[in-house]
């Protein structure tokens, strides 16, 4: 007989488990939110919001928005060159365009590449940049920028030189 006694309590504890679970997503219509749904997709999007944020700040002259999508170990990097004579945010021209054109995985996080507009003296030329995003925990950043072809799909971030005027034949 004290088996029959403690099945009983048992079989309404579970009962009410599983009364009580239903609650807790069992049955739900809705699945859950997976925190790594599409990790590819998320890389993508979140490269190029990082790169379209930079690309709004060399538009807008912002250096302190600029640096601020870069990591924090491309700071110093980014403050020696930023306002320098050729640096994006130098002072002597405009950025009238600024697009990102492609986002692919590279070997050391995204790539994302850009075509910027740039004027001095009513003169305008389009230079294509490669930036390299990489997540920091649970942010994203830029690693890297460097000249690039946005329009070669695979293209390499190694920098092209092209031959100054002076040294043209």
């Amino acid at each position: 007989m004290a088996v029959k006694r403690g099945a009983l309590p048992l079989a309404v504890v579970l009962a009410a488990l599983t009364f009580a679970l239903s609650g807790c997503g069992m049955g739900d219509d809705e699945p859950a939110e997976e925190p790594d749904r599409a990790p590819a997709e998320e890389a993508a999007t979140r490269s190029r919001e990082r790169v379209q944020a930079y690309l709004d700040a060399m538009v807008a002259k912002d250096v302190a928005a600029g640096r601020s999508q870069f990591c924090a170990t491309a700071h110093a990097a980014f403050d020696a060159a930023a306002t320098s004579p050729n640096g994006d945010f130098a002072e002597h021209f405009t950025v009238p365009a600024a697009t990102v054109t492609d986002v692919r995985s590279g070997t050391r996080g995204q790539e994302v590449s850009a075509s910027v507009t740039v004027s001095v003296g009513g003169q305008s030329t389009t230079r294509a940049l490669v930036f390299t995003v990489t997540r920091t925990g649970a942010d994203w950043c830029i690693a890297d920028e460097v000249p690039g072809d946005p329009t070669a799909p695979g293209a390499s971030s190694t920098p092209t030189v092209e031959p100054s005027p002076s040294s043209a034949p």
